[in-house]
């Protein structure tokens, strides 16, 4: 199979569809892969790197479009590369299509084959390739969110942790899974006071136990949000309902009530956003203020430490996309019905069931379209 590696153009994003390292696995299983010039110069991975490892360098996406039979990336296609895509060719990244209807269309349009990272499931019921970049927002979204509360950035002026004399500030994470465990375990080594909600006792249950106690648990309510939204200093929004728009979770009158400077990190922003003052940003522009309240929605807070995170994506996708290469894509789905549940666009229609919900479009399993 041909694969193509396009430079990712989002505004400051600097990952990479593929290392030179899976590139040269690429090669060895006897595919083609090439690769726009200057992909991975951002993080230090150079044209000559992957020239090494056995990819060919092109000049233009339209190069990289107009050749590869799969299109392997990170982020979801902006509209320059939407209008490159054709019919039956492979799209495999990160769509998130639940909240952008005129991406969805415009992926429906093409007639493409739209793999979605983050819809991708494993036995456990987990998201196996969102895992590695929930891990890294979280762990990102206390770094964010203390320099959110810094005065001169418009926040409280609260350190995370205190000092001897001095209370710490109060972390309030929406949202007990991949994002908000790894959240928690920064924020309790800078020692906030934590507290983790989530509708699911299990999850609250291995939190506890995981973090010896040193976590407030709580069940989610309306109630219990407000109650300790109202009274946080930092605010993270980790909540998912995998493939579809998140709930709005932390209302406009609770973000009204909020302590003057405190801080919102909304990692949910990919999905919509769980807390409904938030819209997306940039690492531009990051932050804004809605009543006195700093909000950090960046859609692709990775981004930021990019080198770190096309690796770890990377580890993750790697097994996928030599899958889908060396059995074609309709195999690839029929054999692996964990791979099958990342189908979200197959030549014109609509094919997880969450997308279709929340943007109220026909639905059509994937096994119907694929035998």
């Amino acid at each position: 199979m041909i694969i193509g590696i396009p430079k990712e153009i989002k505004t400051h994003e600097y990952r990479v569809g593929m290392t030179p390292s899976s590139v040269k696995e690429l090669i060895t299983h006897g595919h083609t892969v090439y690769i726009e010039t200057q992909a991975g110069a951002g993080i230090g991975f150079q044209d000559q790197d992957y020239i090494q490892a056995g990819g060919q360098i092109l000049s233009t996406p339209a190069d990289i479009f107009a050749e590869s039979e799969m299109i392997v990336k990170v982020k979801e296609p902006q509209a320059s590369e939407r209008l490159l895509l054709r019919e039956n060719q492979i799209l495999f990244t990160y769509l998130h299509l639940a909240p952008d209807p005129l991406q969805t269309n415009e992926l429906i349009a093409s007639k493409a084959i739209g793999i979605a990272y983050e819809t991708v499931t494993d036995d456990a019921g987990r998201l196996p390739l969102l895992a590695p970049m929930s891990e890294v927002a979280g762990r990102m979204s206390i770094q964010a969110g203390a320099f959110a509360l810094e005065k001169s950035r418009g926040g409280r002026g609260v350190l995370l942790g205190g000092v001897a004399g001095v209370e710490a500030a109060n972390v309030v994470i929406i949202g007990g899974g991949v994002v908000g465990a790894n959240a928690a375990q920064m924020a309790i080594g800078l020692n906030a006071n934590v507290t983790i909600i989530d509708c699911d006792i299990n999850v609250l249950r291995h939190l506890d136990a995981q973090f010896n106690g040193r976590v407030n648990t709580v069940y989610s309510t309306h109630d219990a949000i407000e109650k300790h939204v109202l009274d946080a200093d930092l605010v993270i929004g980790g909540v998912l309902i995998a493939g579809a728009a998140a709930p709005k979770l932390v209302t406009k009158a609770m973000v009204k009530a909020m302590k003057a400077g405190a801080a919102i990190v909304d990692v949910a922003i990919d999905q919509g956003g769980c807390v409904e003052t938030s819209h997306a940003t940039t690492h531009d522009k990051p932050t804004y203020i809605v009543d006195d309240v700093v909000h950090y929605c960046v859609a692709n807070m990775p981004g930021a430490v990019a080198r770190t995170s096309t690796v770890a994506l990377n580890n993750a996708t790697l097994p996928y996309i030599i899958a889908i290469a060396n059995k074609g894509y309709k195999q690839a789905l029929l054999d692996d019905k964990h791979l099958c549940n990342g189908l979200n666009v197959y030549r014109g229609h609509i094919t997880c069931q969450s997308v279709a919900q929340s943007l109220n479009l026909p639905y059509i399993t994937p096994v119907q379209l694929l035998t």
